[in-house]
C-alpha cells in the first residue's frame, strides 16, 4: 500500500509542478493552467484524503493490538497459543503505538494545511479570473500551497516508509503473512 500511495503521491507532484509552470508560461501544452488546476486540485483531494486515512488506519490497527494485547479476553486474535509471558509482545507493540501515532502526528497536519491552502488558491484563482483579486494575493496563497506541499509530500514519503516497516514488523511478531491484511 506504501508503495502504491508513494507512486499516487508522485503523481500529485507531477500535476500540480505541470499546473505551475503552464501558469507561470515556461511551457504550452494546449491547455490553460486553469484545465489544469481543475482536475490536478481534485486529484490532489483524493489522494491527500486517501494519505491521510491511511496513517490514521495504521495508527488505529497498533493500538487495536495493543488494547487487545492489554485486556486477556481476545488474545486469541492474536496468537493460536497464548504464551505465558507477554511482557515482550507488550513492550514491542508499545513501541509500535508511538512510531504509528508520531507518523500520524507528522503528516495530518500538513495534510490539512495542503487541502486548505489548496483550496483557498483555488478559489483565489477563480476570483483573480473575474477581476476580484489581484494576480498577487492568488500567486501569494498558490506560492503558500505549493510550499506545504512540498514539505507535506516529503514527510509524508518518509513516514509511508516508515509505516510500512512497521506493519511488516508488527506482522512478523505475530506470524503473520507479510501479504495478509
Amino acid at each position: 500500500m506504501a508503495y502504491l500511495l508513494r507512486f499516487l503521491l508522485v503523481l500529485m507532484f507531477v500535476g500540480i509542478s505541470l499546473t505551475t509552470i503552464v501558469a507561470l508560461g515556461w511551457l504550452d501544452i494546449g491547455l490553460g493552467h486553469i484545465q489544469l488546476a481543475i482536475s490536478a486540485f481534485m486529484y490532489l483531494i483524493f489522494i491527500q484524503a486517501f494519505t491521510m486515512f491511511y496513517f490514521i488506519g495504521v495508527a488505529r490497527l497498533v493500538e487495536n493490538v495493543w488494547n487487545v494485547l492489554n485486556s486477556t479476553e481476545n488474545l486469541k486474535e492474536l496468537f493460536d497459543e497464548i504464551p505465558s509471558d507477554l511482557e515482550p509482545y507488550k513492550k514491542k507493540v508499545a513501541r509500535f503505538v508511538h512510531e504509528s501515532q508520531l507518523s500520524k502526528r507528522q503528516t495530518v497536519p500538513w495534510t490539512i494545511l495542503m487541502l486548505v491552502l489548496g483550496t483557498i488558491a483555488f478559489l483565489l484563482g477563480g476570483a483573480h479570473d473575474t477581476g476580484l483579486v489581484s494576480k498577487v494575493v492568488h500567486s501569494g496563497v498558490a506560492y503558500g500551497f505549493m510550499s506545504s506541499m512540498l514539505i507535506g509530500f516529503v514527510r509524508q514519503w518518509f513516514y509511508l516508509g516508515k509505516s510500512h516497516q512497521l506493519l511488516g514488523e508488527l506482522k512478523g511478531l505475530f506470524g503473520i503473512s507479510r501479504d495478509a491484511m
